[in-house]
């Protein structure tokens, strides 16, 4: 998850661990090596984005990651499902009215396993016919956060930001709001899923999940949720990320993207 949502996943994991009564903690450190932990079993849970869990899916190495639940936020928008989407942002004194103002534009996605920062936006480019060019510059920021944070320094006009990820930044930085405009929204897809080693024991899984999906009809649970905009969680399975597997192939269609700034790309 993103850095601004460390609080809630110190909230969960404090929560699930009185729930089985059993020592949960957060780790520190790249996200992209706690990734790693997690497939390989060093790690036993998480949340990933829904193109990295096809990925762990598909390759079928071992042990492996079982889907828990997927969260449902609670803003209007996500119309009670575990979906989430990719808004497209540019500073609010941007003369870009929509995505094909962006033609030459430089660009900046998070990386290059990411749904929302980036898949989903090659999607969108090739079901218009664009080849992959498109963009003037395209940079790897390595998070949604930086690529924010280069938008507001000038050093990219737009780029594409996990609505979930954006949200709760303009609820810890309100004045965000006026700094920077939506131009358009990519979605929904299907929402990043926590997920579970299968190096836990089944039973454990089991009990995880029914923790998490009983989550909102508990006070404690409520608050835990509302700190992330979320309303619950649900049951999800394989075939709900097919979606996700079929925008990657349609995206994979476009030449690939070169960093402008291949230093800039983690």
């Amino acid at each position: 998850m993103s850095d601004n949502a460390r609080a809630f996943c110190q909230a969960l994991t404090a929560y699930l661990s009185a729930s089985i009564e059993a020592p949960i903690r957060v780790l520190g450190g790249p996200w992209q090596v706690a990734e790693q932990r997690l497939y390989c079993g060093d790690a036993h849970l998480g949340v990933v984005c829904g193109l990295q869990y096809v990925f762990a899916h598909d390759r079928a190495e071992q042990p492996g990651v079982e889907l828990l639940a997927a969260p449902v936020m609670a803003a209007a928008r996500y119309a009670g499902r575990p979906v989430y989407f990719s808004d497209v942002v540019v500073r609010a004194d941007s003369p870009a009215r929509s995505v094909a103002d962006l033609r030459d534009a430089a660009w900046a996605y998070n990386e290059r396993t990411s749904h929302s920062g980036y898949a989903v936006t090659r999607f969108a480019l090739a079901q218009c016919g664009e080849t992959g060019a498109f963009f003037g510059r395209v940079l790897g920021s390595g998070a949604h956060l930086q690529s924010l944070a280069w938008l507001l320094d000038r050093r990219i006009d737009a780029t594409a930001i996990d609505s979930t990820v954006l949200e709760q930044e303009l609820r810890t930085r309100p004045a965000l709001a006026g700094a920077i405009r939506c131009l358009e929204t990519f979605g929904p897809s299907p929402i990043p899923p926590l997920v579970a080693s299968r190096s836990l024991p089944r039973e454990l899984r089991q009990t995880l999940r029914a923790a998490l999906l009983g989550m909102h009809a508990d006070a404690r649970g409520q608050q835990v949720l509302a700190r992330a905009g979320m309303s619950r969680f649900v049951r999800v399975t394989d075939a709900d990320y097919e979606p996700i597997r079929t925008m990657w192939r349609i995206a994979e269609r476009l030449a690939p993207w070169v960093d402008a700034d291949s230093d800039a790309d983690t």
